[in-house]
């Protein structure tokens, strides 16, 4: 018996409809990238039935395609303008950095796996061309493109890698990431230069998976 095919478009439109903006994502422009742009497209074809699920889509390496939902509202915190520059640090396949772009903003995405880039460059070349994708260690970010108005860590970490505090703009910078706490729990926090170094406000809960490379490196025992 033939399968009708996927109906990737409606189930865009759900995902905005259901997940999306009852849950607080209000930014015309969040919601019109997510309408727009093609999920499916980010992910290798046996993933992509998975593209629209509520729920981070597994990479391999511990890595995932960060579920709509914590995107969309860290992009939202993020209070991208037209013409700003980000780093998305851990960029991945690409997709936040997508949704970035379609703000308006000039994209650095920097992905230390040369597979996921090697994912994320034809994606992004036909979908947001005017992303860059680097490739380079997640925990130096990439002090070539700063400052940056805005750096969105795709990804869970213990602690903000202190070096980023100097690519950020030291006037209206802003930092957006999930701080891991307990266990499986997480908050997005706002993170702002000041003179002493980043402060960051949590501000709201949710929790994807950590970044590998930026988890603490365990210690010596005796």
């Amino acid at each position: 018996m033939d399968t009708e095919p996927f109906d990737f478009a409606d189930a865009r439109n759900r995902m905005v409809d259901s997940q999306v903006r009852p849950n607080k994502v209000t930014d015309p422009r969040v919601l019109s990238a997510m309408r727009e742009l093609p999920r499916e497209r980010f992910l290798p074809a046996r993933l992509r039935p998975r593209a629209y699920v509520d729920e981070d889509v597994p990479l391999g390496g511990g890595r995932v395609l960060m579920e709509p939902l914590v995107i969309a509202r860290l992009v939202q915190l993020a209070a991208p303008s037209a013409g700003e520059r980000a780093l998305v640090v851990g960029a991945g396949v690409g997709y936040g950095a997508a949704v970035l772009a379609r703000c308006g903003v000039r994209v650095t995405a920097l992905e230390e796996d040369p597979a996921l880039a090697a994912l994320a460059e034809p994606t992004l070349a036909g979908l947001a061309p005017g992303v860059a994708v680097v490739i380079g260690p997640l925990a130096a970010g990439w002090p070539q493109g700063k400052p940056y108005d805005i750096i969105l860590i795709e990804g869970a970490v213990r602690e903000i890698p202190a070096v980023l505090d100097g690519q950020l703009r030291a006037d209206a910078g802003r930092l957006v990431a999930v701080r891991a706490t307990v266990g499986s729990m997480g908050s997005a926090v706002l993170a702002e230069p000041t003179p002493a170094g980043l402060r960051a406000k949590p501000m709201f809960d949710c929790a994807t998976p950590p970044l590998p490379s930026l988890l603490p490196k365990p210690g010596f025992t005796f």
